[in-house]
Parts: C-alpha cells; sequence; structure tokens
C-alpha cells in the first residue's frame, strides 16, 4: 500500500452545497434564500440581542449602584468569645496561632479582634486592628493587647 492508494471510508465525506450556481443544480437563483425579506438580502437578518423593536432585556436590567472602593480592606473579624472558647490563659493570640486553630483561613488576610460576647481569661493579643471595646474587655480579664500595625 502506498500513500496514493489511501481513500476515505465510503460515506464519510461530503462535497459541499454550491449555492447559486444555476437552475441545473436544484440551488439556483435564490440560493435556497427564498423569495423576498430581510433573510434573503445580503447582509440581512437582525443583530444578537435584537427583540423586535422592544427595549432589549440588557437595557431593561438596572446598573450596579455606587462604585467598588479598590483600597478597601477587607478583615478577618474574630470576637472576643470565639477567643475565650479557643486558647488557653496565658496564649498569645496572632495570625499563626488563629490560623492553626481553624479561626482564620488564610494567613495574608489581616486580622480584626472585635467585642462580641465575654472573655475571662488572660491573653496576649498581636494583631492588626482590634476595637476600642474589645481593647477594654481584655485588658479587663487581665490580658493585654499588642497591635502590629
Amino acid at each position: 500500500m502506498e500513500i496514493k492508494d489511501l481513500v476515505p471510508a465510503e460515506g464519510s465525506t461530503k462535497n459541499r452545497k454550491r449555492v447559486g450556481r444555476g437552475p441545473a443544480s436544484g440551488h439556483g437563483k435564490t440560493a435556497g434564500r427564498g423569495m423576498n425579506g430581510q433573510l434573503s438580502r445580503s447582509g440581512g437578518g437582525k443583530r444578537p440581542g435584537f427583540e423586535g423593536g422592544q427595549t432589549p432585556l440588557a437595557m431593561r436590567l438596572p446598573k450596579l449602584p455606587g462604585f467598588r472602593n479598590f483600597n478597601r480592606v477587607e478583615y478577618a473579624a474574630v470576637n472576643v468569645s470565639r477567643l475565650e472558647r479557643k486558647f488557653e490563659a496565658g496564649d498569645v493570640v496572632d495570625a499563626e496561632s488563629l490560623k492553626a486553630k481553624g479561626i482564620i483561613k488564610k494567613l495574608d488576610t489581616p486580622v480584626k479582634v472585635l467585642a462580641g460576647g465575654e472573655i475571662t481569661k488572660p491573653l496576649t493579643i498581636k494583631v492588626d486592628k482590634i476595637s476600642a471595646a474589645a481593647v477594654a474587655k481584655i485588658e479587663a480579664a487581665g490580658g493585654k493587647v499588642e497591635q502590629s500595625c
């Protein structure tokens, strides 16, 4: 067998339809487009999203309000009640220890301690931000607050 002997399998190939090539072809004159109308014309048809003169869906939907501040810093919020449950008295609470205990997911997210709940254990807190009410609760329990930022 040689390259010149290779042929496609029977019925696997089909000649393309050549429209507009005379009446004998069966697709002459109007080339399968019918008689008149928008779709028979060169360049005819409607653009994508056209709804027959009705206001298109993309224009009927509302635009997003306001703007998004790209300088905004999202903090991982941690309440003092969570620290009370997860840490022992005298522990140091920082991003690494919070990640180890499963309280925060990522180390690159800044942490803010909030005053939700109560705390009775003295802890040393070393986080990015802390609310004033949380500072008061932690110091009342005998703990220390050292902000890194």
